[in-house]
């Protein structure tokens, strides 16, 4: 399906947002710790979402995906490979490599795909796993880790990856003794997942800092658990509203998860109110040129990066954004591009004149978050636009055209146009 928008229409009203992909993941993979039933809640709706289940029952789990759960029993025997045609569709796949290794000893998971926005390597990961004791080999596009004990190590990362960050701390809760991963990423679905083992009876500290420390323990046991909301999708309907000059309530957020993104937010003319686990934004005037550069948390987000480009894109002045955190996302630009968008890449910077207001065309989708600033910029310019590749879009946002609706956009699902111009690009 495409995505069709016409543009013009001031969003309105009240939002919900679903809870976070990036906690998500790595907490179903993280379930498999134990042999116990885990049942995970506020999970969002997503293909990404379907994708882990689809993984977690090819290594033998028992995995229910049923309207905002999900419901997990391991049992005592699981398959110690991973198949390779899910784990190409989904970076995040690789995330069962470490419980996998240090429940069964060994473990084999392909090199993992998903969105085409740079370099991504599992080095981090698996110099962590080798720091425990295991040995490491890659052959044929799988890499094998096998370790008859894991043992506690301190561990220091060379950036402070979030993957490597998730998949070393979960097989150091059942390794033995102590292990502290050292520069640490701090984002708050690395708290969320540290919270959830910690509810299934692992000794985490730390996790938030840069400076985490775990002690192994013997067993995990099951446990009910709700995921936190998604800062990302808040983010991006906040973007939205400011774009639109709207004025909408976001409900199921935590404000403090979105310090960077906010501040940026009100220095381009929006006014905000945080509640506990709101917000509210309103924007009554044409946005203002600011700049950005994407940071590990709790810096800006590089999630948020391409929805804010398209921000700027029709804001006043000139805005700058420096992408710092992953090479090669910045395929949305020439995208924009196409609606009037006037942007110069210049390396990891990306330069951009804001325009009064861009045109209606055509657009691709390379990847999850430039789907969600093309349907952004769609929203903002004159006419219709129709979004190509939208099935990057349902990789991460739940109901997102139904969302938008409800807030009064005018936009709708629709069958792809075969334009021989698209089908070239």
């Amino acid at each position: 399906m495409s995505i069709l928008i016409r543009g013009g229409k001031a969003l309105r009203g009240r939002v919900r947002c679903d809870g976070a992909k990036n906690a998500a993941l790595p907490i179903m993979a993280g379930s498999i710790l134990t042999d116990d039933a885990v049942e995970i809640g506020n999970v969002p709706f997503l293909l990404d979402v379907e994708t882990m289940v689809l993984v977690l029952r090819a290594i033998g789990v028992n995995a229910v995906y049923s309207g905002r759960s999900v419901k997990i029993s391991s049992g005592r025997s699981l398959q110690t490979e991973a198949p390779y045609d899910l784990v190409r569709r989904m970076r995040a796949s690789f995330l069962v490599m470490g419980p996998l290794l240090v429940r069964c000893k060994t473990a084999s998971v392909p090199l993992p795909g998903g969105c085409a926005i740079g370099q991504r390597p599992v080095d981090l990961h698996l110099k962590g796993f080798h720091a425990m004791g295991a040995d490491i080999s890659v052959e044929h596009g799988f890499v094998t880790a096998k370790a008859k004990h894991l043992k506690g190590a301190d561990i220091y990362l060379d950036m402070p990856s979030v993957g490597a960050t998730e998949n070393i701390m979960m097989a150091a809760s059942l390794a033995d003794g102590e292990s502290i991963i050292e520069n640490a990423a701090q984002e708050p679905e690395i708290v969320d997942l540290a919270n959830f083992l910690n509810a299934m009876g692992a000794d985490i500290r730390g996790a938030g800092t840069t400076r985490i420390r775990i002690s192994g323990v013997k067993k995990l046991h099951g446990v009910q658990y709700n995921i936190i909301p998604d800062r990302i999708e808040a983010a991006t309907y906040a973007i939205a509203v400011a774009m639109s000059k709207g004025k909408v309530t976001i409900e199921n957020v935590i404000p403090t998860h979105l310090r960077s993104v906010l501040a940026k937010i009100k220095e381009c003319g929006a006014y905000l109110f945080e509640g506990p686990r709101s917000i509210d934004i309103e924007m009554v005037q044409a946005p203002r040129s600011t700049n950005i550069k994407t940071q590990p948390y709790p810096g800006f987000p590089t999630d948020v990066q391409a929805p804010y480009m398209a921000l700027c894109a029709i804001s006043s002045g000139t805005s700058i954004i420096s992408e710092t955190v992953f090479d090669n996302r910045f395929a949305h630009a020439e995208e924009l591009g196409r609606m009037g968008a006037k942007i110069r890449i210049e390396g990891p910077n990306a330069i951009i004149e804001g325009v009064p207001r861009l045109a209606s065309a055509e657009v691709r989708a390379t990847d999850l978050r430039a789907g969600a600033a093309l349907t952004l910029a769609g929203l903002a310019a004159v006419g219709e636009t129709e979004v190509t590749g939208t099935e990057h879009i349902e990789r991460g946002y739940s109901d997102f055209v139904h969302k938008l609706r409800r807030l009064g956009a005018d936009v709708e699902n629709v069958p792809p146009k075969r334009h021989a111009g698209l089908a070239q690009r």
